[in-house]
């Protein structure tokens, strides 16, 4: 199990950041030997900033987790992917994700329909486009959905040896998850999982899909940003277990979430989540989420604690665990979870 970081100006990367901030925080990385590098699509643009942690950081991996697929269209995502491979020398990870439908329409003003072969079909299509630019073959795509037939010399970009970048994609329900199966090299497990949701749900599903395609579970990709509650004291692990207790509130009231916690006998909890959310009474939500609920959903305790705890539950599960905390964490807390977490795995 590698175990990565996040970048992109809050230490969960969501928001925020300047050039001096990401410098520090690529420099960080480097210091605290994270395996890899991944940029989220909440408050900022999730390539950007992974051009300079290509240039700046030269043996990890560097990726999305996520971009939304449905705010672009599969030619501009695979353009910025090409470039994205070539510019750190073959070591990206582009990880796609479909949002809902409420944002894709209202926000990103793009169309939405059959969310799961949609996004068969802009995968498939993005493999198209770049067999097109390595062989210089005909491109000649035709969808449901995407259709790109036209690719004149001048817009070929420069070839490179690295071949096209792994595709992950993020799924939380069994279509998506099957999609993945079928058609990714990978996927991004929603933070809002469990270790039981994940070996009876997820990996059940995943591993029926790669046996009716051909491929087996080495030929895949499991990612998961687990949620961290660490800290070095009793107030700092205070705080953590508040601000992951605010973020599971947040995630719970959200009805594609909702089988998570019905796994678990927790639907009410999720109905009563979603009514506060509606309402508005944001900071009631967190008051719903007892102990058991977050101890369940988030690795807690000291970062020696929380780093055994990350290995112990998904080890086993995925092959790459991001470090998700919604709150300041000290390089030092990072570096004895990376450690504690390395350690659990020999």
């Amino acid at each position: 199990m590698l175990v990565d970081a996040n970048i992109g100006g809050r230490v969960d990367g969501t928001s925020g950041g300047s050039f001096e901030t990401l410098r520090t925080q690529l420099d960080d990385i480097a210091d605290l030997g994270f395996d890899g590098v991944w940029t989220t699509e909440v408050g900022r643009d999730p390539f950007l900033p992974l051009l300079l942690a290509a240039e700046h950081l030269s043996n990890v991996s560097i990726g999305t987790a996520i971009a939304v697929a449905f705010a672009r269209n599969p030619m501009t995502m695979a353009a910025t992917a090409h470039d994205l491979q070539a510019f750190s020398g073959g070591r990206f990870v582009l990880g796609v994700g479909s949002q809902v439908k409420a944002h894709i329409e209202r926000r990103f003003a793009m169309p939405w329909s059959e969310p799961a072969a949609r996004m068969e079909e802009f995968i498939g299509a993005m493999r198209a486009i770049w067999h097109a630019w390595d062989t210089g073959s005909t491109l000649n795509f035709e969808g449901r959905f995407y259709r790109h037939s036209l690719m004149t010399p001048m817009f070929v970009p420069d070839p490179h040896p690295w071949g096209p970048p792994p595709v992950l994609l993020a799924a939380v329900g069994p279509a998506m998850t099957k999609v993945a199966g079928r058609a990714a090299d990978g996927l991004i497990v929603h933070s809002f999982t469990t270790e039981r949701y994940l070996r009876e749900k997820t990996v059940t599903v995943i591993e029926s899909e790669l046996l009716a395609s051909g491929r087996t579970r080495a030929d895949f990709t499991i990612s998961l940003p687990g949620l961290v509650a660490t800290g070095q004291t009793e107030d700092e692990i205070l705080a953590a277990r508040e601000e992951v207790r605010r973020q599971l509130s947040f995630y719970g009231a959200t009805p594609a979430y909702r089988g998570v916690l019905e796994l678990h006998g927790w639907a009410e909890l999720h109905t009563d989540l979603h009514r506060l959310s509606k309402e508005g009474q944001w900071h009631a939500m967190a008051d719903l989420v007892d102990d058991e609920v977050l101890e369940t959903f988030a690795v807690c305790g000291t970062p020696e604690q929380a780093g055994a705890l990350a290995a112990e539950r998904f080890a086993s599960l995925v092959d790459r665990f991001t470090f998700y905390a919604p709150y300041p964490a000290s390089n030092a807390t990072r570096r004895l979870f990376v450690e504690a977490a390395r350690t659990a795995q020999n």
